[in-house]
């Protein structure tokens, strides 16, 4: 069965925020094209729609590559991502009640059952695409009082080219043991409704990923 468009977007989508392309490759519409089975046409237009959420580079005449590694760029991406995060659970803290806090808990226990067994059994790559979309939804249902549905679509968009930055063989991608304890410890700030402590442990969450001198061209291994 011919796939759909929005099917070939979310596969697309997915395939650029984990490394199935390496960061700074140029792709062919009408190479995907033929994997898909669909037209070059349909491709490029998904491509272009891609380049739009900043996931790929395009330019006239040169055509589409996947953005290229870049310290700065994570770094600014960082920053935004912690200010979007910080402001949504801020805001879900003044306002959400027992259901925000249930759906949180659901959530991070999801989470926590992935980090956990890619801790017991040291297989990343097996379990990405559910290890991506778990910490995801954690970190949506951080904001999930918010009452911002436009502050959750940006971090949507931020959260998937902060991932395509550091899910690749350019930073020797791998899971941290401090994830499953600093998850632990943002859940816990959020239902104590601290938001001194939240926004602390949101940033010490994210922090390794920002350079120590935002004018430095620190070449260091950085991890999610």
């Amino acid at each position: 069965m011919k796939q759909q468009t929005p099917d070939i977007l979310q596969q697309m989508r997915d395939r650029l925020i984990m490394a199935h392309y390496r960061l700074g490759q140029k792709l062919r519409p009408s190479e995907v094209a033929a994997e898909f089975g669909v037209s070059a046409n349909t491709i490029r237009e998904i491509m272009l729609r891609l380049s739009a959420e900043g996931l790929l580079d395009y330019e006239d005449q040169r055509g589409f590559r996947v953005v290229g590694a870049s310290d700065r760029l994570l770094h600014e991406i960082t920053e935004f991502r912690i200010v979007l995060e910080q402001c949504g659970v801020e805001r879900s803290i003044a306002r959400g009640g027992i259901e925000w806090e249930a759906q949180m808990a659901a959530a991070h226990h999801k989470l926590s059952h992935i980090e956990a067994r890619i801790r017991r059994t040291g297989d990343v790559v097996g379990v990405l695409k559910h290890w991506n979309d778990a910490e995801l939804d954690f970190h949506l249902s951080l904001m999930g009082a918010a009452d911002l549905p436009i502050l959750q679509q940006s971090f949507r968009t931020v959260y998937a080219r902060f991932r395509q930055q550091i899910v690749s063989p350019e930073r020797s991608y791998a899971h941290r043991e401090g994830n499953i304890i600093e998850h632990q410890r943002i859940l816990e700030a959020a239902l104590d409704r601290d938001v001194a402590a939240s926004h602390d442990a949101i940033y010490r969450h994210l922090r390794r990923n920002l350079m120590p001198d935002p004018d430095a061209r620190s070449e260091d291994t950085m991890t999610a």
